[in-house]
């Protein structure tokens, strides 16, 4: 299901999309029977699209949970490329090595416990894909840190633009500083006055799933 798609977008979207492997249904339905946030198939699909425009051979996420977005990404990457996954829970990486453990793929996954920003450092770029589905408050600063490891015609991927702790009119009223909102939307409000004035990148936002911001390096 789509969070702010209206239901006959949501109903076309599942109709024309095409059907994902077994492996990622049983993703998606073990996350909505653990009440456990994800992108979702529709954003999956996206992030697929993504990197294959990007032409992508690494991707690093800030924030994987059970690796449910990396197995998307995965689907796309060549046999020689390599997924960075993120967490601070190790639980939540090891559901994510037993069901990529499955995954009929041969680029390299790493499982990264910790900070995602502290995590980040230890790695050389560049990176061809960077995808921001941690702390809000820190979407800028991670934005910034990919940046400078982030390819030409890369792109940076933000989940959460629209929905979750965060609505649309709340964001509205913070980038418009009509009244205080709670960190969380003033974290995507910042990110969103941050990508789309700079001279940098390219910023679409897609309504899909929660929302994503996608920015591509010039």
């Amino acid at each position: 299901m789509n969070d702010v798609l209206s239901d006959t977008a949501d109903a076309f979207l599942d109709a024309a999309n095409p059907e994902p492997s077994e492996l990622l249904q049983e993703m998606t339905e073990y996350g909505r029977s653990e009440d456990f946030p994800i992108v979702g198939p529709d954003v999956g699909h996206l992030l697929g699209v993504v990197a294959t425009l990007a032409g992508a051979e690494r991707v690093f996420e800030f924030g994987s949970g059970y690796g449910y977005s990396g197995a998307w990404f995965r689907t796309v990457l060549p046999a020689d490329g390599e997924l960075v996954l993120t967490d601070y829970d190790e639980g939540n990486l090891e559901t994510a090595r037993e069901f990529l453990g499955r995954q009929d793929e041969d680029a390299t996954v790493r499982y990264e416990a910790g900070d995602a920003m502290e995590l980040f450092e230890r790695y050389d770029g560049p990176f061809d894909v960077v995808l921001l589905d941690h702390g809000k408050t820190e979407y800028v600063d991670a934005f910034e840190d990919a940046r400078g490891k982030l390819a030409d015609g890369g792109v940076v991927v933000a989940d959460n633009m629209m929905a979750g702790p965060v609505e649309p009119a709340d964001v509205t009223a913070a980038l418009q500083g009509d009244e205080p909102v709670d960190d969380h939307t003033e974290g995507v409000a910042d990110y969103i006055e941050h990508v789309r004035g700079d001279p940098d990148f390219e910023t679409a936002f897609v309504p899909l799933g929660e929302g994503v911001a996608i920015s591509v390096k010039r």
